[in-house]
């Protein structure tokens, strides 16, 4: 897990802050006569790699429409994971960008990427050489979809999942590669304005 300066920022890496900066400029952009939704939610994440119980999450998304079957979404959430038996706790805070396809109005599905901060907390008492705690910042890509649930003209239930990919990371914890990838489920009530 290296932690990259500013300065040597990829190709990619800037291909996506571009791509997530166009995508805030089109939620931003979205003409007050096109609904928009604030989706506060609360869910579970479960890691790929590893025999870890899922752990609760909480996020809050906006959701904008550029067109009626295509609608943006940038979204912040906290999720924390453990793994390696409690000798290391995972603590992110995802800031995504997403674009979802309705051909179904109730129906979504698409892909998107986020800036995932990420502090790895190592549990110094239960291991045998002391590995220092480290926070990072990474892109990441996911795919997924979602169901809404109309409730009234204004307030909808938000089922939505997806599915989060990472490069492969380092354990320092033990000499493999874990993979850092995970599956998230919520539930969220979609209120418009």
């Amino acid at each position: 897990m290296r932690t990259q300066p500013r300065s040597s920022m990829t190709l990619l890496d800037r291909m996506v802050i571009g791509a997530v900066t166009l995508l805030i400029m089109l939620v931003i952009g979205v003409q007050i006569a096109r609904a928009a939704e604030i989706i506060p939610s609360i869910g579970l994440t479960k890691p790929v790699d590893g025999d870890e119980d899922a752990e609760i999450f909480g996020g809050i998304a906006f959701r904008g429409e550029i067109l009626p079957i295509l609608k943006p979404e940038i979204g912040v959430a906290y999720r924390q994971e453990s793994r390696f038996d409690d000798q290391l706790k995972v603590r992110m805070w995802p800031v995504t960008a997403s674009l979802w396809l309705t051909p179904i109005p109730a129906l979504y599905a698409g892909a998107g990427v986020g800036w995932y901060h990420t502090t790895y907390d190592f549990d110094e008492e239960s291991i045998a050489v002391p590995v220092e705690d480290e926070t990072t910042s990474e892109f990441g890509v996911h795919v997924g979809g979602g169901l809404m649930i109309p409730l009234s003209s204004k307030a909808a239930v938000d089922l939505n999942g997806r599915y989060v990919m990472f490069q492969d990371q380092d354990a320092r914890l033990v000499p493999e590669d874990f993979d850092p990838d995970f599956w998230s489920t919520s539930l969220g009530f979609a209120f418009r304005f």
